[in-house]
């Protein structure tokens, strides 16, 4: 047998490569198991990010302190406005668990941090009334578990109340701010709430009352409470807009309501009032077969979308002679009450498609609705007010 020899540093070559790759192989593992070390501290770890997120806290309420005193620990600046005077230890409930902190003190007494006080007034109002159900023991099993986990099952009613308190006197003075500008358009509508009063459940209407500025920025001035629609819960609400400040309205959109309408004629002689197109729309559909409703809303939409008040009421003849004789009350309604809807062609171009409906409450409704359909039925009237508003302010 003949052995095939090869060169000697061939052999060394493959020696010095095969050490290499072993060398590699074992770098490799041991930085994977790193890695995977690294892995468990990062995610595996509960209190990391507790510990992270406690850290950032503290840091927060040393800088709060410092920008309050204008001065940091020990510096001696002209600009400084106290001294500061220990600390005091807080507790903060959040999702990666309780944080402990300790919250800066001044001689004076003056400083308070806002860290506890950044989660928005709705989130508090929705918790309160949370535990307005749970403690007046018409919660569901749905919202005990919410109430657990959002404030934790040690809550007495000393603390509903305290939270109660502060936020209605945040509430109030949102309620019963002036309104200093002026708000040419007024959008209203309203929406119906379940409330509990005196052991049983009742429909409440929310009427609220958005405006539109000069700058065309919307803003809701008001929020209120009402049994029913009637003209003297609208003209409670109109008398305190106008005893807060409000002026130079030209235009109301509102649904058609007689008790609202009537509010209106007192508290807004001289303004223009428009019907909210969309409902106007569905309430025509109704006097047609359900067949030809899609071909008709279109033709009824064509007047919406005329270019100026003429060719809106041209096209209004047009349809009101066409449906005459096949749909006769649906031709008289559209003639008779088209009026109502066209005020906005008496108003810039720019602004018809925001001012001819109430959509522009459309958001914010469904905002309610996500709220309170968490809620279900509110305890009394003022958790219904006070979330209605506290999402609004």
């Amino acid at each position: 047998m003949t052995l095939t020899k090869r060169p000697l540093f061939l052999q060394d070559k493959e020696k010095i490569t095969t050490t290499l790759i072993v060398k590699e192989d074992v770098m490799a593992k041991k930085k994977n198991r790193e890695l995977d070390e690294l892995q468990v501290s990062l995610l595996d770890d509960k209190n990391f990010l507790k510990g992270i997120i406690e850290t950032f806290c503290q840091r927060l309420l040393e800088e709060e302190i410092t920008h309050h005193l204008q001065a940091r620990a020990y510096q001696r600046t002209e600009k400084r406005r106290g001294y500061r005077n220990g600390y005091k230890p807080r507790r903060l409930k959040t999702r990666v668990g309780k944080l402990e902190l300790l919250v800066p003190q001044d001689r004076e007494g003056e400083f308070q941090t806002e860290l506890f006080r950044r989660y928005q007034r709705s989130e508090k109002a929705l918790v309160v009334s949370l535990m307005e159900m749970y403690l007046n023991g018409v919660s569901t099993r749905k919202v005990a578990d919410i109430t657990e986990k959002l404030c934790g099952i040690n809550f007495s009613k000393s603390q509903v109340s305290d939270l109660s308190k502060e936020l209605d006197e945040e509430i109030a003075l949102w309620r019963n701010r002036s309104l200093e500008k002026k708000y040419p358009y007024l959008i209203i509508d309203a929406r119906y709430e379940k409330v509990r009063k005196q052991g049983k459940v009742v429909s409440q209407g929310v009427l609220i009352i958005l405006g539109v500025d000069e700058e065309g920025y919307r803003e809701i001035l008001a929020v209120d409470l009402a049994n029913t629609e009637t003209e003297e819960s609208w003209s409670r609400a109109f008398r305190d807009l106008r005893k807060r400040g409000l002026k130079g309205v030209l235009l109301v959109v509102s649904d058609d309501h007689e008790g609202l309408r009537s509010a209106l004629d007192r508290y807004f002689q001289g303004v223009q009032w428009q019907r909210c197109q969309f409902h106007f729309l569905h309430n025509l559909l109704d006097l047609v077969p359900k067949k030809r409703r899609k071909e008709i809303a279109a033709e009824i939409r064509s007047i919406f979308d005329s270019p100026d008040l003429y060719f809106a009421n041209l096209r209004v003849r047009e349809l009101v002679e066409k449906y005459k004789d096949t749909y006769p009350e649906f031709s008289r309604r559209l003639e008779e009450e088209v009026e109502e809807i066209l005020s906005c062609f008496h108003f810039p171009s720019s602004h018809r498609k925001k001012i001819r409906t109430t959509n522009s409450l459309e958001r914010f409704n469904k905002e309610i609705r996500r709220r309170t359909r968490v809620v279900r039925i509110f305890p009394n009237e003022e958790s219904c007010i006070r979330l209605v508003s506290a999402l609004a302010n």
